[in-house]
């Protein structure tokens, strides 16, 4: 049976307080806690939730979690797919390829407890392209499943050599000229937004950008590495990369190409969101856990998991969450 749905900004409130490390959960501290998590979003969801199971599990949690995921997709596409639904249940435009189910359907299918939005990466900076659409899929979403807690997924920048931010080039009117410009236009847009909704922020984004600026651990460019004249199977280093980066690819005609995806996380990077999101969403400190996943060394995991925290207790106290509070304490 869904919980009956709080006054709006009173829910925010509730929200954002649960949110602080250790604070989030209904199960007594010591005890295991149940989450039923909805993400509506795209590759950059399914890269931040690959490791939320094995991590829940390992300290004892229980994670129940289904995807709404279009590749690329924005949040126009997914407001178009609920339309064409709609307009006719059999359009198979209506339903997620992944499981052949419609958004109203997954709102339905479990007594969900938070509900993920996200904007696709490519567009994240621009506070614009979030609007009218992220305020239709969210009072969908309320409708459809109104005693979950919606929470905005905030994504991350590109890896600081993605070619999005070639040197060489000017940037087209509008686009980040690289990562620290990309990571406070989506900052800004993914908090203005979250006002909007009165909704929480899962600040993956953040993390993201405090581990590549670290001294020791973030990920630096091999500039020693000639990419014009590499041949396979020869890569650059790309230690700490939180990102894909660079690999070879083989071609219909047996050759190797060397190709590029500064976009979407790495085992790092996934097992990092996979962080962010456990202690946001669980109310558990990050650090500590004992799951980390295959090629990532006891002193990396100890890192990603103080980068976590750090991300997530940096929302406390910001103008952002002040905002917020201001906003429900204003609507009692």
């Amino acid at each position: 049976m869904p919980r009956p749905r709080l006054a709006p900004l009173v829910a925010v409130a509730i929200a954002v307080i649960a949110f602080a490390p250790g604070a989030v959960g209904q199960s007594p501290p010591d005890g295991p806690r149940t989450v039923r998590l909805l993400t509506v979003g795209n590759s950059f969801s399914r890269d931040a939730t690959r490791y939320l199971d094995e991590v829940a599990k390992s300290r004892g949690d229980i994670l129940i979690h289904h995807q709404a995921a279009i590749p690329g997709g924005t949040l126009q596409q997914h407001c178009e797919k609920a339309e064409a639904h709609d307009a006719d249940p059999e359009d198979p435009n209506g339903l997620y390829a992944g499981t052949r189910r419609s958004l109203a359907w997954e709102l339905a299918a479990e007594p969900w407890d938070y509900i993920t939005v996200q904007q696709a990466s490519i567009r994240s900076h621009d506070v614009e392209t979030y609007r009218p659409h992220a305020e239709q899929l969210v009072e969908r979403i309320r409708r459809g499943a109104p005693g979950a807690r919606v929470v905005v997924h905030q994504t991350w920048a590109y890896r600081v050599d993605d070619p999005r931010f070639d040197p060489s080039k000017e940037p087209a009117p509008g686009e980040p000229a690289d990562r620290e410009a990309m990571h406070r236009g989506l900052t800004g847009a993914y908090r203005t937004i979250a006002r909007e909704l009165d909704a929480p922020i899962i600040p993956v984004g953040d993390a993201f950008h405090i581990a590549d600026s670290d001294p020791t651990w973030g990920y630096r460019p091999d500039t020693k590495f000639d990419l014009a004249a590499a041949a396979h199977p020869a890569l650059p280093k790309q230690t700490h990369s939180l990102h894909m980066g660079r690999r070879w690819t083989k071609e219909a005609d047996g050759t190797f190409r060397m190709a590029m995806d500064g976009h979407h996380a790495s085992v790092a990077g996934q097992y990092l969101g996979s962080l962010v999101f456990y202690e946001s969403l669980f109310g558990r400190p990050a650090v500590g856990c004992p799951f980390r996943p295959n090629g990532i060394n006891a002193e990396y995991a100890q890192f990603l998991q103080e980068t976590a925290h750090r991300a997530v207790a940096g929302l406390k106290g910001t103008e952002f969450e002040v905002k917020i509070k201001e906003k429900a304490v204003a609507a009692r």
